[in-house]
């Protein structure tokens, strides 16, 4: 099955940001004038579902294995442990994926903003000039030559 197909537990938060279907959002990220926030935000939700469906599976792994009608002769720490390290490593990979998408919705335009011209504040400098007394007559006149 495909990734694009997997659910994830922020498809919803991706939907509500972006305003859009998961489906519309991946085709968005495949096209080359993409925007970074849904590209990047694509990519880390695909790596949530896949972390998401390892927990799933060793989880139900797990609960198979523990269940009251199986036989406790067919019980095993050492499979038990094992499952327990790749649930807990799986557990790690998906507070992780979740934590940086987050970050990413948090801190990164989405496709639906759009940029906004920036408005400089352009100081103005006013200067008022002293009244001069009117300069004589005859200022910078050249004198006559004799």
């Amino acid at each position: 099955m495909s990734v694009r197909l997997k659910p994830s537990t922020l498809d919803g938060r991706l939907e509500q940001v972006f305003d859009a279907v998961i489906a519309d959002l991946y085709a968005t990220a495949a096209s080359p004038d993409a925007p970074a926030a849904v590209t990047r935000a694509m990519e880390l939700r695909s790596f949530l579902a896949l972390a998401e469906e390892q927990v799933i599976r060793v989880r139900d792994r797990v609960h198979h294995a523990m269940a009251a009608e199986r036989d406790m002769d067919e019980l095993s720490a050492g499979d038990l442990r094992v499952d327990a390290q790749w649930l807990e490593a799986a557990l790690d990979a998906r507070n992780g994926y979740r934590a940086a998408l987050d970050d990413l919705l948090r801190t990164m335009p989405t496709a639906v903003q759009k940029p906004r011209p920036v408005r400089m504040a352009q100081p103005v400098a006013t200067t008022t000039l002293p009244t001069a007394a009117p300069a004589p007559q005859r200022a910078g006149a050249a004198r006559a030559r004799p």
